[in-house]
């Protein structure tokens, strides 16, 4: 197979929440893929660092500060994206937050604020990204969904229902727009080793011990694992790919899992 079909050369990539995590090491990728990179973020400190990063790994990048649950924002801000940078070839709908707090006991402000950021924003991204791609008969979009698309975990309930909802929206989204050659698929990441899980990935710490021990891979994954997922879900090798979630977790889903005494 031909490596070209994996060359982002000359395509315009979008990721939100992009100034760190998860979000910085699917933008690395893209970038090295050849892709040009345009940054959402919201804080002014975070998007200065990450865009240094970003110039000394010799990549390409753009960054820009808007609410991606604001469809105002969202409108003035892929405009002014179109116009300084050109229109975009590849969405990342990567930004999102998670409240741990059990359902009893969680404020259905909070509620909505997950639903919004991790269900709603992806939506009115895509709305307003999607239509340029059509004009122009081809696009990537790329929806960070999780295995709580799938499972449910306690004190996670706003975040499973968002991640399930952005499942099916995924699909449903393939379903209106393929007839464009625009591909949307999801991404589900797994457990990842990054500054927010470090806490917990202490050897004997309960949770760092279940994450071992439920994945089959028996460790956690490194961000960048992400990265061969999102560049071929960006390219021309997924090109008849469409509504598929695509799992980076180790094995995670693939089982039931084992007794903890059990090597």
């Amino acid at each position: 197979m031909s490596l070209e079909l994996f060359d982002l050369k000359g395509k315009t990539a979008l990721i939100t929440g992009g100034t760190h995590g998860l979000g910085m090491s699917i933008a690395m990728g893209l970038g090295k893929a050849g892709a040009k990179l345009v940054i959402n973020g919201h804080t002014p400190s975070k998007m200065e660092e990450a865009l240094l990063i970003y110039q000394k790994a010799g990549l390409e990048a753009s960054g820009y500060l808007f609410d991606v649950s604001n469809e105002k924002e969202v409108i003035e801000s892929i405009a002014k994206i179109e116009n300084e940078v050109g229109y975009i070839d590849i969405l990342v709908n990567n930004a999102g937050i998670i409240k741990r707090v059990p359902l009893e006991e969680m404020s259905v402000e909070d509620f909505t604020q997950v639903i919004n950021i991790d269900l709603i924003a992806p939506f009115i991204m895509a709305k307003h990204v999607v239509k340029s791609m059509m004009d122009r008969g081809h696009g990537k979009i790329i929806n960070m969904c999780s295995m709580m698309s799938e499972l449910g975990r306690n004190t996670v309930g706003a975040y499973a229902a968002a991640k399930g909802g952005l499942k099916m929206l995924t699909q449903n989204m393939a379903t209106e727009w393929a007839k464009h050659n625009i591909q949307i698929n999801g991404i589900g990441p797994g457990y990842f080793a990054t500054s927010q899980t470090a806490p917990i990935r202490v050897d004997g710490h309960p949770f760092n011990d279940f994450i071992l021990n439920r994945t089959p891979a028996a460790k956690w994954g490194d961000p960048d694992d992400l990265q061969g997922a999102a560049i071929f879900l960006s390219s021309n090798a997924s090109n008849f790919v469409n509504g598929h979630i695509l799992y980076v977790d180790g094995g995670i889903l693939a089982t039931i899992g084992k007794p903890t005494n059990e090597t």
